[in-house]
């Protein structure tokens, strides 16, 4: 009787042990980046191959409740920068650890 119930403790500490080191957040896509997150929010514009080429630089900044406010669009072109300001200003981004005031750059390129 003692070996039988020797066993099973040593059972359930193997399963308890094998079950803790499974990776909790295996399956779960990981969280896009700041720039992945810009490139998703300037997808489907209404350029056209003309305007390829096109670059702006980008400086902006997230507010307290993750949303990017963009400071400056350096551009010559100023359908471009109304552009990006419209989809990017106010729009909330998914970032775990961010600094609210922490200004980031980020250039834009236009291709078809």
């Amino acid at each position: 009787m003692r070996k039988i119930s020797l066993l099973l403790v040593a059972a359930m500490l193997l399963s308890t042990g094998s079950i803790l080191a499974n990776n909790p957040t295996m399956g779960k896509e990981p969280t896009k980046n700041l720039s992945e997150q810009i490139k998703d929010l300037l997808r489907n514009n209404n350029f056209t191959t003309a305007e390829e080429g096109k670059v702006a630089q980008v400086l902006f900044t997230l507010n307290s409740e993750r949303e990017i406010v963009v400071l400056s669009v350096d551009t010559d072109d100023e359908t471009l920068d109304t552009f990006i300001k419209a989809r990017l200003n106010y729009h909330e981004v998914d970032m775990t650890a961010y600094e609210a005031g922490k200004k980031y750059t980020v250039s834009v390129l236009i291709s078809a």
